[in-house]
């Protein structure tokens, strides 16, 4: 795999739950024989009780244990470690993050004290969660069942922490929430989710919409020829499609990555209901790449340092797993920056300046709708690879939205209703036709046979007129 790939899915058969059960059996049983001998080898006694002065080096213990072999198919943890080609040192301390997850009550050998001092075995590491009484490990943790005391089997697994390792740089492990008074290894070993789901099930992750978590995801029934928009828009959405589709091969057979930034942002601008989100939905059903649509209310938190937290959090996980983002009313984000008048201007400022930077620097794809683009930062802006208008619909494409929305319906058309003169009276947008759909179906529903009047129509369009602010008689 290149140094830039993430949790891309490795060719696998179908998951066999016999076969993964035991695999990770067999990986538990492994783990306990290296934690059995390391713990021996820290008491100098082989009893458990000393008081850690062994000299054990882990290159002889991943050599006396091997791991185990692993089956060519059936397994998402064994089809992971092949494709990750991960090696036994590396193995182990996968396996170690994993394990509050699978068996936690392996690690509870770690809560050993230490007598004299009556407190824990600092070289063990560890901690206990808010809310899970085992031990949880850290990265001094993983460096004792691969170096044990030894200084120079420390020095030779340093580099397996390396924020540049592919545990790391692949989104498999994280050390999360280093103080940087402490020693970097005191952090926690977290096993991140997106991984944990694919180890287990070989399914993506699909996070919870949480205040950590302000997305979510975006997807459609609807095909390309639901999608009504002037001839240029749907040209330039095909360009985002063909990058998405080729973005490997420009940027590395081509070379282009010396002269391009990484990553596609793209502005959509336009009234509501005009298919913006509609886009970005059928972008991703075509392309295969998940679309989460950020819910910016709950993104920008008011507290100093928490935007750029969720932002940050959100972003990582996105690159991992190569989804589009979709900003929608992005002005209330990324809008004209205010003139410095108070503090609070200033961190207002600085905040969105963050924001947008994290956005450009987005590796990955980023879709921003508005409907007032002129309220968006000109300096952003000016960054876009493309800006596409969604504008309202002409009277012949409002036709044709009112045509596809009763074609196949279940119900019939009364001899009153008029879709030409309808399409020609009122300017509507495709969302708001939809809600006429609705209301009129509504209204069918409870008549036998079911039927949409010319009635129904009228009162739905009133009603989405009034919505608007737009008054006008039928």
């Amino acid at each position: 795999m290149e140094e830039n790939e993430r949790l891309d899915d490795p060719k696998r058969s179908t998951w066999d739950p016999a076969t993964a059960g035991v695999v990770i059996e067999n990986e538990i049983a492994w783990f306990e024989a290296i934690l059995g001998r390391r713990l021996e080898e820290h008491a100098g006694t082989g009893t458990g009780t000393g008081t850690g002065t062994g000299t054990g080096t882990a290159p002889d213990l991943l050599v006396v244990h091997p791991p185990p072999e692993l089956p060519e198919s059936g397994s998402p943890y064994a089809a992971w470690v092949r494709a990750l080609d991960l090696q036994a040192a590396e193995r182990l301390v996968l396996l170690l993050a994993f394990l509050p997850h699978v068996r936690p009550q392996v690690l509870d050998a770690f809560f050993l004290r230490n007598r004299p001092i009556d407190r824990r075995f600092s070289e063990f590491g560890g901690f206990e969660g808010h809310f899970h009484g085992g031990f949880l490990p850290t990265g001094e943790t993983a460096m004792f069942l691969l170096a044990g005391s030894s200084a120079e089997a420390r020095l030779r697994s340093h580099g397996l922490f390396d924020s540049a390792h592919p545990l790391f740089a692949r989104g498999l492990l994280r050390l999360e929430g280093h103080d940087p008074a402490a020693p970097r290894l005191a952090a926690p070993l977290v096993l991140l989710p997106e991984a944990r789901e694919r180890l287990t099930t070989g399914e993506p992750y699909e996070p919870p919409f949480s205040a950590e978590f302000p997305a979510r995801r975006l997807e459609t029934r609807l095909d390309w020829d639901d999608l009504v928009i002037p001839p240029a828009s749907r040209a330039a959405i095909g360009d985002i499609a063909t990058w998405i589709e080729h973005e490997s091969e420009l940027m590395e057979t081509w070379r282009l990555g010396r002269r391009l930034s990484r990553g596609y942002r793209a502005l959509f601008y336009g009234p509501p209901g005009t298919g913006k989100t509609l886009t970005a939905s059928l972008l991703g059903r075509s392309t295969g790449r998940p679309v989460y649509r950020i819910d910016l209310a709950k993104l920008v938190s008011k507290y100093i340092g928490e935007t750029e937290k969720n932002l940050a959090s959100l972003l990582d996980q996105a690159e991992r797993q190569r989804w589009i983002l979709f900003f929608d009313e992005a002005e209330s984000l990324f809008g004209q920056r205010t003139a410095t008048r108070s503090s609070n201007d200033r961190f207002a400022n600085q905040q969105v300046a963050y924001l947008l930077q994290r956005i450009e620097d987005y590796p990955g794809v980023a879709l921003l709708a508005t409907n007032l683009h002129t309220q968006l930062d000109d300096a952003f802006a000016r960054r876009f690879q493309a800006k596409i208008h969604f504008p309202m619909p002409e009277p012949d494409q409002r036709l044709q939205l009112w045509r596809d929305g009763f074609e196949g319906q279940d119900f019939a058309l009364a001899a009153d209703v008029d879709l030409e003169a309808l399409a020609s009276s009122h300017e509507l947008a495709g969302g708001s036709i939809v809600n006429v759909l609705r209301f009129a179906a509504l209204r069918a529903v409870r008549r036998d046979p079911p039927v949409v009047r010319a009635g129904d129509l009228e009162q739905g369009i009133r009603q989405e007129l009034h919505k608007d602010g737009r008054y006008g008689r039928l």
